[in-house]
Order: structure tokens, then C-alpha cells, then sequence
């Protein structure tokens, strides 16, 4: 049996999960002895809940299904949203987290750690300890969420 490619697999679901209304995140391929695990993670500026969770996964199985990407090996399709643990690497993943306290790798200035005010195509700015402070993507590593108990 074949391995499925991860590739073929991604490109023939992006255009139905944006299709859907929805951002193709990841999707993996894994063999689980004779069969493969589909792992599709899909976000969108709103969020997604349960149903829309169960809405894209029968979208998508039935995209998988009249594709030949799978060939004929059978497989376990599961669609997720991203964790809160997802690096922050794209300008929507930042626009996502608005409101969220966040730490980052800020180039020249090492790790800052700041609550996402705005975010747009170029930069993103946060509110470090009450001052605004804007940085361009370009000079951002990945962000990641701070989990806050309150």
C-alpha cells in the first residue's frame, strides 16, 4: 500500500474548507496500521464551535471521498480547531488574538510579552505594561498565547 501523500492531501482541501468559510491551518497524514489518520485543523476569524467542527468534517469526508487522493486505502478522517498552544506565525493568527496576553521574540529586543491591541497585514501592536508598541512581522519569531488564571 502507498503512502498518502500529506501534500495532495492539503491541496485538494484548501479550496473546500475556503470554500466553507473557513482557513486551512495543518493537515497531517499518518499510516494507523492498514489505515491513515487525516488530521485537518481549520480556524476562522470567529472561531469555530462543535457544529461547525461537524459541518467541515462532512464537508471534507465527502471531498476525500470523490478524490482520488486517499487511493484506495481507507482512512480516519478528524477535523479540530487549533489549540491554544498554536505559535501565532500568520497576520490572522495574530488578528485572532486580540485581547490575548501574548509572548514573542521581538528582533533587537529579545522576548516581549504583551496583550495584542490590533493586527493588521504588516504589524502587529501590544500594550506592554500600558505603552503601545508596534512591530512589523518581519521582526516577530512565532508568538505563542499565555494561558491566564484569573
Amino acid at each position: 500500500m502507498a503512502a498518502v501523500s500529506r501534500q495532495r492531501v492539503h491541496d485538494a482541501l484548501v479550496p473546500v474548507v475556503t470554500a466553507a468559510g473557513y482557513d486551512l491551518e495543518d493537515v497531517s497524514v499518518t499510516a494507523a496500521g492498514r489505515r491513515s489518520v487525516v488530521r485537518v485543523v481549520v480556524d476562522r476569524d470567529e472561531g469555530i464551535d462543535l457544529d461547525a467542527v461537524a459541518e467541515v468534517s462532512r464537508t471534507l469526508s465527502a471531498a476525500l471521498d470523490a478524490s482520488d487522493v486517499m487511493g484506495q486505502a481507507p482512512y480516519v478522517l478528524e477535523v479540530t480547531s487549533p489549540g491554544v498552544d498554536r505559535p501565532l506565525t500568520e497576520p490572522r493568527h495574530w488578528r485572532r488574538a486580540s485581547g490575548r496576553l501574548v509572548r514573542v521574540a521581538v528582533t533587537d529586543a529579545g522576548p516581549v510579552t504583551g496583550r495584542v491591541t490590533t493586527a493588521d497585514d504588516d504589524k502587529v501592536t501590544f500594550d506592554v505594561d500600558g505603552d503601545a508598541r508596534t512591530v512589523a512581522y518581519a521582526d516577530l519569531g512565532p508568538g505563542h498565547v499565555e494561558v491566564e488564571f484569573s
